[in-house]
């Protein structure tokens, strides 16, 4: 059995524009290696068309908080270093990873660990499992800074994060995390 620790992951976030479909307005990668929570990189990004209202309802940005921000294609680079891991982590990460891939064409993801999938099989009973609720059963937002709020990128990373490094030490090794059946040994071969 390998221990999870084996793999550095890196958990992301994207907060989109509200289009169909979601254009980038911000994203936040956490590493976590050696199972240790590392430093945030966040950016916030102009989209190619505007944040509608609705979207500005959840996350709190405007078009004009990002009218002077980078384009995505500044900052490809910079993403691409902050993506470089064996494994990418997200809640709900379908969502997550349909943006990046649309915005980086040519970027062959890493495995990829969706945190609500993981919660599910492997924190059963819950009742709900939306990020909010999980990072309130779990106090996963404790001590993190005063300026980060719900639905923006880098605390919903971070928690996103600790929601991960809570589930993979339930797990008894990366092959459960992963879902795969524990091996079977040959007690024949032992002896």
């Amino acid at each position: 059995m390998t221990d999870w620790t084996s793999l550095n992951f890196v958990v992301v976030d994207v907060e989109g524009n509200g289009q169909q479909p979601p254009d980038l307005v911000e994203l936040a990668a956490v590493p976590v290696v050696d199972g240790i929570i590392g430093e945030p990189v966040s950016w916030l990004v102009k989209p190619e068309t505007s944040i509608k209202h609705f979207a500005t309802r959840i996350h709190g940005l405007t078009n004009r908080d990002v009218a002077d921000c980078p384009s995505f294609e500044d900052i490809t680079g910079n993403v691409l270093a902050a993506l470089s891991a064996d494994a990418l982590v997200a809640h709900n990460a379908h969502v997550d990873l349909g943006v990046l891939q649309r915005k980086l064409t040519n970027w062959e993801p890493p495995e990829v660990f969706d945190t609500l999938k993981l919660a599910r099989r492997l924190m059963p009973g819950m009742g709900a499992y939306r990020l909010g609720n999980l990072v309130e059963s779990f106090s996963l937002a404790e001590g993190l800074p005063d300026d980060l709020s719900p639905h923006r990128a880098t605390y919903d990373a971070l928690v996103a994060a600790r929601l991960f490094v809570l589930v993979a030490t339930k797990a008894a090794s990366l092959e459960e995390l992963r879902g795969q059946p524990p091996e079977k040994v040959d007690q024949d071969a032992l002896f």
